[in-house]
Parts: structure tokens; sequence; C-alpha cells
């Protein structure tokens, strides 16, 4: 009995013994879990798995020899009520998406849109001009048009180069541990230790020393060892950055652990004239970004984390910003936080392979002097190493 799925394990390179096979099925006679597929999945899991670098491969060779298998039959699905909503809204083939033109540049955009303000009397749904619901018009939403506003609703295609809402963001939380073991060994080779504080730690060897040399119990102490690297962490929340949230919060629990003089920041897309602590009050209790320049020394170390998904207007004009009208384009204040803060990188944690068909992932990673990295365990290690380095 599944002497199939002990083979595949086995192939994928999951030392997985004859021993631990037969545990397996004396606990399915004995009815230790469940009937249910995750309960199999999990005691598997638990009696295979012995080394949680393994963990994905088990998981793969899992969907592999059960796809199909553990499904229930006869089971209906509840079709959600925001799905057949979405049936109203006009269907368009790749091929009528690309016929369809932007209406032109920024200002064109924005200006099309105050006339149809200030000329629009009432609801439209399905259409190509007037602001609305569905159809082919770059103002309203729940439709497509390769540059527009979303005015409400929920993003579809990712395309819009302002939103016309107001949207909470929620903060990362710093407590999360599952996952973030290798993410802080590789942050490690960004450390330089010192003895900091008052003498709260036992010295060993001096404690010995003075002991053999006084003839009586000589106990030394000295000031614990931190990591002396400072560091200033900015961190994209909200929008596209939903999906990666999780890898985030991994991210920065390693993070707050590793670094002991570290300051962190929100931004949403780019970084523009003020950054916030708290996502619940991101709209009243901003820090100036010029306050950050002049606080912090040149000898800061700083990360970006951030998919830089968005509109390129955002990096490349003023009052581009997909939420508020901002003075200085958000390229202004990324090349001034490079030219106060050398060691500056940017962590991406969208698949590297997406990054040339993104245009303003390309505008970043020219601004950031090609100093892009994946967030993955091997990119945290490059980008560690580029900050390491002397410059």
């Amino acid at each position: 009995m599944l002497l199939n799925f002990l083979d595949a394990l086995r192939a994928a390179g999951i030392p997985a013994s004859i021993k631990e096979h037969l545990l397996l099925l004396e606990a399915l006679d004995r009815d230790v879990i469940a009937r249910r597929p995750e309960d199999f999945y999990y005691l598997a899991r638990a009696t295979y798995v012995k080394d949680e670098g393994l963990l994905d491969r088990f998981d793969q060779v899992f969907g592999q020899v059960f796809k199909g298998v553990l499904g229930q039959d006869g089971v209906e699905a509840d079709i959600p009520e925001d799905w057949l909503r979405l049936v109203a809204e006009k269907f368009l083939t790749p091929e009528e998406m690309e016929k369809i033109e932007a209406l032109g540049d920024w200002d064109e955009i924005m200006d099309t849109l105050r006339k149809r303000l200030e000329e629009q009397e009432g609801r439209h749904q399905g259409g190509n001009k007037w602001i609305g619901t569905g159809g082919t018009s770059p103002f309203g939403h729940g439709g497509y048009n390769p540059e527009g506003v979303r005015i409400g609703g929920e993003s579809r295609h990712k395309r819009a180069i302002k939103v016309w809402e107001k949207r909470d963001f929620a903060n990362l939380d710093s407590t999360k541990q599952l996952g973030t073991r290798n993410i802080k060994v590789a942050l490690r080779r960004l450390r330089r230790f010192a003895r900091e504080g008052a003498a709260e730690e036992l010295d060993l060897d001096e404690t010995i020393r003075g002991t053999a040399r006084q003839g009586w119990l000589d106990i030394r102490m000295r000031p614990e060892r931190h990591n002396a690297v400072k560091l200033l962490l900015f961190l994209d929340v909200g929008g596209s950055m939903d999906p990666f949230v999780t890898l985030c919060e991994e991210l920065f629990s390693a993070a707050t652990s590793e670094f002991k003089n570290m300051e962190f920041f929100y931004f949403h897309n780019c970084l523009y004239e003020g950054v916030w602590k708290d996502n619940r009050r991101r709209f009243s209790e901003r820090t100036p970004t010029w306050d950050i320049l002049h606080k912090y020394g040149h000898d800061y170390k700083v990360i970006f984390v951030g998919d830089a998904a968005m509109s390129p207007y955002e990096i490349s004009h003023p009052g581009g910003s997909v939420e508020h009208m901002n003075e200085e384009a958000g390229a202004v204040w990324l090349q001034r936080i490079a030219h106060t803060y050398p060691a500056t990188i940017w962590l991406n944690p969208s698949p590297e392979a997406h990054w040339g068909y993104s245009q303003s992932t390309r505008l970043i990673r020219d601004l950031m002097n090609d100093r892009m990295y994946p967030l993955t365990i091997e990119g945290i290690d490059a980008a560690m190493r580029e900050l390491t380095r002397k410059r």
C-alpha cells in the first residue's frame, strides 16, 4: 500500500525508509487522523520529512502522486455572487485589447478626466467614453483600457495610472517566525560586531584567566556584542504587493531580530516626499523624506522592498502618484536616497523572469544602478554582498 508514494519520495531525493513507511501505515490503521486529505498530508509530511529544506520537494511529490485521487466526487461549488456579477461586464479577447488605444500621455488623460467630470450627468455601464463600469472607457472600474484612472472597484488588469479611492493597508507583523530561519542566515552576511552597553555578559575566557591567576573565583563581565550595522528599511505595501505579504513579513521579522540599529518606513509603489510607520495612520502621521535624509548618517545601509510594478508616470512625472498629487517625481526622491546612501539596494519579490516585461521595473532598476535583487535566499545573499562592498 502506498509503495508508489515511497518510491516517488526516494526518487526526489527525500530519504524515506521502510521503517517510516510502516509507521505511516500503522498510524493509518489505528485511525490517528480523520479521513481527510489535509490530515493525511500533514501526517505523511511529519513521518517522512526530517529536514525543513525538503518541504517544498515533498509538496511537489505529494501533488504529483495524489493529483485527482484525493478529490471528492459529487461536490457542488457555490459560485460567489461577485463572480456572477462580472458576467455582465464586457469580455475582450487579447486581439480586441490590442486594438484599444490609450488616450495619450499623462496630461491628456488628466485633462480628459476633468472634462468628463464636468459634462457627465448620470451613471454609465459598458461604454468607451464616460465614467462608469465595464466597457473600455479609461475612467471607472470593471472594464479594460491600456491606461486610465480607476474610480472605486477592484483592480482587474493592474493598468490604472491613478486610483480614486481611500485604501487601507495592514502593518507587517514583526513576530512572524515561520520560514525566517534561512532569511536570517542570508542577512547575517551584513554584520559588523561591536560591544555596546553595560558590562552584563559573562566573559568566560577572562574569568578563567583571572581565577587561575588570583587563586580564587574572579568573575569578569563585558558588554554584550551586537551587530553594529545601521539599516534603513523601506517597505512597499498595498495594491500589487498584497500577494507577497507573507514573504515580506518573514523578511521583516528576520531583519528585526538581526539588526539592533534598524529603522523601517512604509511607502506605496514609489518613494515620494513622505513615508509612514503605521498604515492605519498613513494619511495623518507621516515622516517627511527630507527629515530621513538629514537625520540618518551616510553610513546607513538602505534596503527597498517592493515589486516595482506601477505606472511609469508614478516614477517619471510630478503628480504621477496613484494616490496623491506629488510635487516632485518619484525618480527624484529615489536618486536623492541613492546619492545620500551609497549602499542602497532593492529587493523585488516578483519572479526575476518577469522583470523585463515591466517598464516601471526597468526604470527602478536603472535608478538603483542595476542593484535590484530577487527576494529569494540567493537574491538576499547577493544583495548583502553588495551592501558590504567597500566604496
